[in-house]
């Protein structure tokens, strides 16, 4: 049987089958299986060897990002420049390797920018030095967005941002997270903030925000939903950017990678926001994929 999966550990509660699975039926793609497939980094070579040519597709998601870009015969070249890899497609007999999270990121933005009626922003905060940091740097290049800060409590390590900003060749400012005031001063100048710290690491920033109109924030925790960040700033009437979009474009763009077909996004955010829903009501939980 023809099959996609996602990997990355935990992955029992990812999001991704909802997604793909919605977009294959909108495409009329039958007989296809959606897996999910717990994997570490320790595991992760001997489950790419014995890889079946069944396989058409893997979205990947933490920790696997980095660890799984040595074992591909493929990167795309925005992939390599960002240091992550989220979706993996066989090739001609190679492994090939992209990321969309950059994409969907970009996407999220832009969208929200359009229902408010507002111009795309001119200055960006990101909050997280890691892999979904430095793809949101590379979306904030796509959107023309060239003036940068990041905010973390540290910018070495594997997967830095850092890093990524010089092979994207953007220049970036750096804010420690312990200088809370700091970072607050930054975000109240900047155009639009991007969140990609873990649920409640972020809250004791939102208490020191007072958000203006225009401003855009855009949280990757999208369970729960109502964060301290999205609170403060819908309290103040700025604009917010789903979290759930960012998914959405994502794993739009991986099922075009995929299938070669480009589905309605709007038909995978539907059936998001009824999962989304349905786990609200029976107590579950969700992940970035």
């Amino acid at each position: 049987m023809t099959w996609v999966g996602v990997i990355g550990s935990p992955i029992e509660h990812s999001l991704s089958p909802v997604i793909h699975r919605a977009a294959w039926e909108e495409l009329c793609i039958d007989g296809w299986e959606y897996r999910r497939i717990e994997q570490d980094a320790s595991s992760l070579p001997a489950f790419i060897d014995g890889l079946d040519d069944a396989c058409r597709g893997l979205s990947v998601t933490m920790p696997c990002k980095q660890a799984i870009m040595p074992l591909l015969d493929v990167i795309d070249p925005l992939a390599v420049a960002v240091g992550a890899v989220n979706t993996v497609v066989p090739s001609s007999g190679l492994l090939v390797g992209f990321n969309t999270d950059v994409a969907g990121i970009a996407s999220a933005i832009r969208r929200a920018c359009d229902q408010a009626g507002i111009p795309i922003p001119g200055s960006a905060l990101i909050l997280g030095a890691r892999a979904t940091a430095s793809s949101a740097l590379a979306a904030l290049g796509e959107l023309g967005i060239t003036l940068a800060t990041v905010a973390a409590r540290r910018f070495g390590g594997p997967g830095s941002v850092m890093t990524a900003a010089s092979r994207l060749g953007v220049r970036v400012e750096q804010a420690m997270w312990a200088d809370l005031e700091g970072v607050a001063r930054v975000a109240t100048a900047s155009d639009v903030l991007i969140s990609t710290l873990p649920a409640g690491i972020a809250d004791p920033l939102a208490a020191l925000l007072a958000p203006r109109e225009g401003q855009v924030l855009l949280d990757a925790v999208y369970t729960p939903r109502d964060t301290a960040l999205r609170s403060v700033f819908e309290r103040a009437g700025a604009v917010v950017a789903e979290g759930t979009d960012m998914l959405v474009f994502q794993g739009a763009a991986q099922v075009q990678l995929m299938t070669g077909q480009s589905p309605h996004s709007d038909v995978m955010r539907q059936a998001l926001e009824d999962e989304l829903a349905r786990r609200a009501r029976s107590g579950g939980g969700g992940v970035d994929s």
